[in-house]
């Protein structure tokens, strides 16, 4: 396995890193032992780099049993931000949330630091320099080492750099997005950004959630568990853009997940994919794949089926601005919207 620089951090971490939102029993795979083999399994390839977050459900558990003997030798980070409960602070980004989600964090993953917290969604509600100057705290605590943001727009990027500067406090060290061959409009604004500022990239999604694994095709019936609550699971413009990419993947020798991630890690902005086995045969099947390298033929054709920074529809768990989610931020009152 070979390792890239995490940014600035100095950091060396493995260019597939482990996810680890199916070993959360409600959504992925309920046997703990089971999903700390594939997790073992992975840190003996050499992936050192793995990411969960608060909200997988008891994800954060089981990797904290998983890892007991072995923290030393791995780069974790978790997230922070997303909704834990029905009370209204306990989600955000507030110094008030932060200070408690961390400290339940680290007992649940059983470590006294965390190598990377990031801010799982862009809290709108919460002045940057509020988080920033948390989680400030909380790396000359010693409980964090470097801190990032995740599926940022590029601008918000740029704003929360220029506070951490000019209020001489941590600045994001990373940025995790999503992107696949299906989902490149990162590429247009936000990778640039990330290197730009020196921040490490951990890309989501290389498979599309799984319509790059080649099993899901046209007017067949789908058999994946979280197409009944995921609309782009069946999105008909993404999946015939599948339709034309597995033959391509076909003509190059290689099976569609070997593609998907390769491409992933192609790009000079990607520091690291994030994969997201749930058993040990998703894992050895991704595995096979981290020597493929994909000539520029191959990616030359992916950019005609899918051109640079195009999204192929949107992800559900994308994140959208206010300003789409709510009416009232696009339209003035009735009585305003004449031009006379």
């Amino acid at each position: 396995m070979q390792y890239r620089t995490l940014g600035r951090t100095g950091m060396q971490i493995s260019p597939y890193a482990l996810g680890t939102l199916m070993f959360a029993s409600a959504v992925g795979n309920a046997d703990h032992g089971d999903s700390i083999r594939v997790i073992h399994k992975a840190l003996d390839a050499g992936i050192n780099f793995i990411d969960t977050a608060d909200a997988y459900g008891d994800s954060e558990e089981v990797v904290g049993k998983a890892i007991e003997g072995r923290r030393d030798n791995l780069v974790l980070t978790t997230k922070v931000s997303r909704p834990m409960g029905e009370d209204p602070n306990q989600q955000g980004a507030s110094r008030r949330w932060i200070m408690t989600a961390v400290e339940n964090s680290l007992r649940r993953l059983r470590t006294d630091y965390i190598d990377l917290y990031q801010i799982h969604r862009v809290d709108p509600t919460t002045d940057v320099e509020e988080t920033l100057s948390a989680l400030t705290d909380l790396i000359r605590s010693g409980k964090v080492r470097a801190i990032g943001s995740s599926t940022t727009p590029a601008s918000g990027i740029v704003e929360a750099q220029w506070v951490a500067e000019r209020r001489n406090l941590e600045r994001f060290r990373t940025e995790q997005p999503p992107y696949s061959i299906l989902n490149r409009g990162i590429e247009r604004e936000v990778l640039p950004v990330a290197q730009r500022y020196g921040m490490g990239t951990l890309v989501w999604g290389p498979l599309a959630q799984g319509l790059l694994t080649g099993r899901v095709r046209k007017n067949q019936r789908n058999d994946l568990s979280r197409a009944g609550f995921f609309k782009h699971l069946n999105d008909e413009r993404r999946i015939d853009i599948v339709e034309q990419l597995i033959p391509l993947a076909e003509e190059a020798g290689m099976p569609m997940t070997h593609l998907a991630t390769a491409f992933a890690i192609a790009h000079p902005g990607v520091t690291s994919a994030i994969i997201g086995p749930r058993t040990t045969d998703h894992l050895d099947d991704l595995l096979a794949g981290i020597d493929v390298v994909l000539g520029d033929d191959v990616l030359d054709r992916i950019d005609e089926i899918v051109p640079p920074g195009t999204d192929v529809g949107a992800l559900d768990q994308d994140y959208r601005p206010p300003a789409l989610e709510s009416a009232s931020l696009r339209r003035r009152p009735l009585g305003e919207r004449a031009a006379a």
